[in-house]
């Protein structure tokens, strides 16, 4: 490792302390927080699966994040700038208002009979009314779980019957750009095909759609509001044990019993409020954007309780990175509501740079007070990163974290020292990260061989403890693999100054002949040439060689070359960068790839289009045309059919 008079000397310290005394590191970073009960240990090695952050402390959630704020003479700054292209709507929330709503709501929740330890589902767009309904559930003690708006009946059915809410918060509608989605038919539904009947629903009346009621379940949001105002109707925070969940949050994707992944509360703050100076290098005070949705980890975290925790403005922002209007639509709300810092994801990146390759939205707009970008959610390809540095002459940051962890597990911690950037990687790993790269016998692999990226437990605060009412599940799914670790399910590679490189997942490893590859290594070729707007790279069923490799690529718009050279000059730019062990002889050009809504390429179901296997619709996806699409395009080359 470098000596300590290396610029890393600060980074290499504070990630040292928090290993070798972690007891002394959390309690010192707990100290950000108001607690009801103040921590003596910060550990307790001997509950739950592998120890519990914070045991003897507690605290509330709400307080820390809105009301000590106001008591602190932050009750006129804005808490949450609400800009919303899709309605045409702009709203500025002060952390005064942001208490009294909330509180007010908390007050409608008592009344509906939600208690400490209850469970309310939110099935919400980004609205601040979704924040506040967050809120209140913390303020009571009580435990939220976001499914992302618009989400189908039966996966929303599937959460209903799991987290078994006492109440659903709900809005009468989501708006894309193109069309209104109407939410409560899919509610009515999900609560149809649910075997757990909530007692209540609270529904958000939104213009554009109103709902019909369903009567003696369903009440009216701003009428049950106005009636809790008027008879001055609220609910103080309830101080609970660090150790009880704030929110159980459901990961994308899943078929069957879903996984809900359970967030305690005394950890997660202090993690939270650890990264935002730190790793984001935000003062309290200043404004905060995270472009994501309330329904993933990162708007649980970053749009909500961790700017509100640390005392900054957040953005909610509804609308696209692309198409409300153009792709200048995110440099327009930097600029418009002098953000610090933007946290997105590369497939926001890449759908910009696809739609404005030069860059020109960009000098629309004084970005004078726009520092930095930071980038989680897919690998983010290098040469995306590069032509944001060069258009927008800031520090643009990829780190790695999943659902699971709650905040980043490797990152470049801005706020201590920027550290050199390397290409392709998310930086190092944060404080209580204890992170290695392991071979198939769960042994730590030399610097620069890939493996399975693994973390000793335990986990840092923030992290899950369990899953929600599936302990054995938990150990089985996460802890079981390799004894004494928390397995990634991230392939990557960690070299000799100690940078991550995540790879893909597991599953995203093809093996070719003997030769095990990474499909987001040959990605990253693909995506370095100069007309790629982004890319997949899967394994096909090969019966020579195992698998082969199969690149689709979508092209950067006004592109007028020949396809057929460009997929040429790609398959040839992979022999000659990572070599013929890759046998890669397939580039496809297509016009879009299938997603999440979350912007997750759906690589696992392109793939089994491609080997001819029966698959299902993903849940999560975002147009279930792009599938039908990439069959056609495969079949067009004799594969899948």
């Amino acid at each position: 490792m470098p000596h300590a008079t290396h610029p890393r000397a600060p980074y290499e310290q504070i990630h040292r302390a928090s290993l070798d005394d972690p007891e002394a590191f959390w309690l010192e970073a707990a100290e950000a927080l108001d607690w009801e009960t103040a921590p003596t240990r910060a550990f307790d090695a001997e509950a739950g699966a592998y120890g519990r952050w914070f045991p003897d402390a507690q605290l509330n959630a709400c307080h820390n994040a809105v009301d000590r704020h106001v008591s602190s003479g932050r009750g006129e700054q804005v808490a949450i700038l609400y800009d919303s292209p899709v309605t045409g709507t702009r709203r500025a929330v002060t952390y005064r208002t942001l208490r009294d709503a909330v509180a007010t709501l908390a007050g409608v929740l008592a009344d509906l009979g939600v208690e400490q330890g209850d469970r309310v589902v939110i099935y919400m767009p980004m609205v601040p009314e979704a924040l506040f309904g967050m809120l209140a559930c913390a303020r009571l003690g009580a435990v939220h779980s976001v499914v992302f708006g618009g989400f189908a009946a039966n996966e929303l059915a599937i959460r209903i019957a799991d987290a078994a809410p006492k109440v659903v918060l709900a809005a009468s509608c989501g708006i894309e750009p193109s069309r209104i989605v109407p939410y409560k038919p899919l509610l009515d539904a999900a609560i149809a095909a649910s075997a757990h009947k909530p007692d209540a629903c609270l529904i958000l009346q939104r213009p554009e759609c109103a709902a019909t009621l369903v009567e003696g379940r369903d009440r009216d949001w701003a009428e049950a509001v106005a009636a809790a105002s008027r008879a001055g109707r609220t609910a103080p925070c309830t101080p609970v044990a660090a150790t009880d969940p704030l929110y159980i949050l459901y990961t994308s994707g899943t078929t069957g019993k879903p996984k809900g992944v359970v967030r305690d509360t005394g950890g997660y703050c202090v993690s939270l409020s650890w990264s935002m100076p730190n790793l984001y290098g935000v003062a309290p005070g200043e404004t905060y954007f995270c472009a994501s949705d309330i329904g993933w980890v990162v708007g649980h975290s970053y749009i909500v309780y961790a700017p509100l925790l640390h005392g900054c403005t957040t953005i909610l922002y509804e609308g696209k990175p692309v198409g409300t209007p153009d792709a200048g639509a995110l440099w327009r709300v930097v600029a418009e509501h002098g953000a610090s810092c933007l946290f997105t994801a590369p497939t926001a990146l890449r759908a910009i740079k696809k739609e404005d390759p030069r860059a020109e939205r960009i000098k629309d707009y004084d970005l004078s007070r726009f520092r930095s970008l930071f980038l989680a959610g897919e690998r983010a390809d290098p040469d995306s990163v590069a032509w944001a540095e060069r258009a927008l002459g800031r520090p643009v940051i990829d780190h790695w974290w999943q659902t699971e962890t709650g905040w980043a597990i490797a990152g470049n911690p801005l706020g201590i020292g920027l550290l050199p950037v390397k290409p392709g990687s998310a930086c190092v790993p944060m404080p209580g990260y204890d992170l290695a790269v392991l071979d198939e016998a769960g042994k730590p692999v030399p610097p620069g061989t890939m493996g399975t990226i693994a973390l000793r437990l335990p986990l840092p605060p923030g992290c899950l403890p369990t899953l929600w009412g599936s302990e054995e599940r938990f150990r089985a799914s996460y802890l079981a693999t390799y004894p004494g670790w928390y397995d990634t399910s991230d392939a990557g590679v960690v070299d000799e100054d100690g940078y991550v490189t995540v790879l893909g997942r597991t599953d995203d490893i093809i093996n070719v002949a003997g030769h095990r590859l990474s499909t987001g290594g040959m990605e990253a070729v693909l995506a370095s040439h100069p007309d790629v707007a982004e890319c997949a790279v899967i394994g096909i069923r090969d019966a020579l060689k195992g698998e082969q490799p199969c690149g689709f690529v979508v092209l950067k718009s006004g592109v007028a070359r020949e396809t057929d050279l460009i997929e040429r000059e790609l398959v040839a730019l992979v022999r000659e960068r990572i070599g013929p062990v890759a046998a890669f002889k397939l580039a496809l050009t297509v016009q879009r790839l299938p997603k999440t809504r979350s912007g997750k390429i759906l690589r696992a179901t392109m793939k089994r289009i491609a080997d001819g296997e029966a698959w299902t619709m993903p849940a999560t996806i975002d147009d279930a045309g792009v599938l039908e699409e990439i069959g056609e395009s495969l079949k067009g080359r004799g594969i899948g059919a």
